[in-house]
């Protein structure tokens, strides 16, 4: 290889780091942005370096004197997985239609690799269902809808 082509390759490699830095703090002020924006209720999102919810997240818990157990359903996903963003809508109808009865919790695991480690996920979207007292009933990979999800907790003898 001559010289000019060593110097093109190098500045194209520069250009393109410079390209992903410049697209990566765009996502993050976009990501931020809607956050703050959005009126609908939303999952409430776990990191471990900070929670981050919208405005009107439900969460009824802080308010209740001594709530007792709930079952829990864990979304293990991230928030730019295709997958993943379709399950958004059912979390938080879930969510909404069932406070207080079932307890609804999504991990962005690209955020929070250490939790997908944590929870042996291996394909994301995961849905993992636990009984009031913690003990995991059910695993499941991919999209699940609502219905199916209600029909699952029915299965187990859980209806709300």
């Amino acid at each position: 290889m001559n010289k000019i082509t060593k110097t093109i390759i190098v500045l194209a490699l520069i250009i393109a780091v410079g390209v992903v830095v410049v697209m990566k703090q765009n996502n993050k002020k976009v990501a931020s942005s809607s956050v703050a924006k959005s009126n609908t209720p939303s999952v409430t999102a776990v990191n471990t370096e900070k929670v981050v919810a919208t405005e009107k997240t439900i969460d009824d818990s802080k308010n209740m004197p001594t709530q007792k157990p709930l079952p829990k359903l864990l979304d293990l996903g991230a928030d730019k997985c295709v997958p993943c963003k379709m399950m958004f809508p059912v979390l938080d109808e879930l969510k909404a239609e069932h406070a207080g009865k079932l307890d609804v919790e999504f991990i962005d695991v690209w955020k929070n690799p250490d939790e997908a480690r944590k929870y042996g996920v291996k394909i994301i979207p995961t849905q993992i269902f636990y009984d009031a007292s913690g003990k995991e009933l059910f695993r499941h990979e991919g999209f699940f809808s609502k219905e199916d999800i209600l029909a699952k907790w029915k299965s187990f003898g859980i209806e709300f």
